[in-house]
């Protein structure tokens, strides 16, 4: 019963009375041919780590979980591919790829909690996207069980493959409206040999996007991650870890992470050390540290992942997650930072993200949720113009039921009557996974559903 279960990020995902937990495809194919002849609604669920309300649930409806369905069924080395079950946890296959010197080739803080079939379903990003892409670069091929019940089987285990429409996109960021992803082949990526952590601190979005530049062209390494902290947020975190080192001040206008990998540890320090004198021409003032340990490294890294130590201090703060193309992001952050001002001088966000793909992650210092005018007032300063300048007011948490209003202000009107014939074609009594990603009467919107909390990949 889903009172003896972790409801996860959000307390309404079990509002349920019931859970289903199958273990294979054939069984989540029965369980849903059953709901779809009594008109029951059915919620998948994984691991409970989505950020949207994408995984809420109302009485009558029942719960699917797929925690059941955690198989490795095959990881081939020479092929580079990994065969899943949806309820595999990313961790568990990083480490299964490990033993092969091998990676999902995708990587995000919720990784011990975080399941192939979730990040599958809301399209999940992370550190590596700008590099390997966002799930849907990932995944080769899938399988799903639509509405009806009937099994959709593309279990493709090769890159090219022009055969007919490429249909398990339409289960990609679908957040289970569609059909409800089982199984799944992934991409997998040779690992380095040695990996590298620096820590920069630098007076510019536009200095850090030249270091993030200079990084890529590099012949030593390969850059892996590249991490944009700004000044509120390293020195919240950095306070919460009592963590400093000498001679290096967070007084900057904002600091980045960076990741090398290549052959040895040594030419990849040496290779941070060449960055930063090239940084320092470019943008004299700028500072930096290399990690010169592993446990350095872990540390520089908790500066970034640990983002609850903004609810700690802000409970239920309000969170967004934007992507802005490059040559855009650094006026839009200053152009938010005024807009918010303007509403009230007290707001002063955290900002912090993915800076080489343009993903922000913006977290107010307010203890949420915010009152409905105010909470109209900070997302028209969030996402003004935000599609026209070719970004998107969701980056990688998806719509779920807190952003659907997002959606329908931002999106093409075309895309829109798409979105709604794809969902009356599979899914024509929407029994799908109900009031996510588009609106059903029954699920208004409403500015309840603007006010979650968000967590941060």
């Amino acid at each position: 019963m889903a009172a003896d279960v972790d409801p996860g990020t959000n307390p309404e995902n079990l509002r349920v009375g019931v859970i289903v937990a199958p273990a294979t495809t054939e069984e989540v194919s029965v369980v849903v041919r059953l709901c779809n002849g009594q008109g029951v609604p059915v919620v998948a669920q994984g691991g409970r780590t989505g950020l949207v309300g994408g995984s809420v649930s109302e009485p009558g409806e029942i719960v699917l979980s797929l925690e059941r369905m955690n198989r490795i069924e095959r990881l081939d080395a020479v092929e580079r591919t990994a065969v899943v079950q949806a309820g595999v946890v990313l961790e568990t296959l990083q480490k299964a790829a490990a033993e092969h010197r091998l990676e999902p080739g995708i990587d995000l803080a919720a990784r011990g909690s975080a399941t192939i079939g979730g990040m599958i379903s809301t399209n999940a990003g992370g550190v590596m996207a700008f590099r390997n892409g966002v799930m849907r670069h990932r995944v080769l091929g899938l399988e799903a069980v639509l509405a009806d019940g009937s099994v959709y089987c593309d279990m493709t285990r090769v890159v090219k493959n022009a055969a007919g429409y490429d249909l398990k996109h339409l289960f990609i960021g679908a957040e289970g409206t569609l059909g409800i992803v089982t199984r799944a082949v992934l991409k997998l990526d040779p690992t380095p040999c040695a990996t590298a952590t620096a820590l920069f601190g630098l007076p510019s979005v536009t200095a850090a996007l030249d270091l993030i530049r200079l990084a890529l062209d590099s012949e030593t390494g390969e850059l892996r991650a590249a991490e944009a902290l700004w000044r509120p947020f390293i020195g919240l975190t950095a306070a919460a870890h009592g963590w400093a080192e000498p001679d290096f001040e967070l007084d900057q206008a904002v600091y980045l992470l960076l990741a090398l990998g290549g052959g040895r540890e040594e030419a990849l320090r040496a290779e941070f050390e060449k960055l930063f004198g090239d940084i320092l021409e470019r943008h004299p003032g700028t500072t930096g540290i290399v990690a010169g340990s592993k446990r350095q490294e872990e540390a520089l890294w908790r500066l970034r992942e640990d983002t609850d130590v903004i609810y700690r201090a802000h409970a239920a703060a309000p969170s967004y997650d934007v992507s802005v193309p490059l040559s855009q992001i650094d006026g839009y952050v200053e152009r938010i930072l005024t807009g918010l001002a303007a509403i009230d001088p007290e707001l002063k966000p955290f900002v912090f993200g993915h800076l080489a793909d343009g993903n922000l992650h913006i977290v107010l210092n307010r203890s949420g949720p915010l009152p409905g005018s105010l909470a109209a007032a900070v997302e028209a300063v969030l996402y003004a113009d935000i599609a026209a300048l070719g970004g998107s007011f969701s980056a990688e948490h998806g719509v779920g039921s807190k952003r659907i209003h997002s959606l329908i202000a931002t999106a093409d009107q075309t895309k829109l009557k798409l979105m709604k014939r794809l969902k009356e074609t599979l899914d024509g009594h929407s029994l799908m996974n109900p009031g996510k990603v588009l609106p059903l009467a029954s699920h208004p919107n409403n500015d309840s559903n603007r006010n979650g909390v968000e967590a941060h990949a």
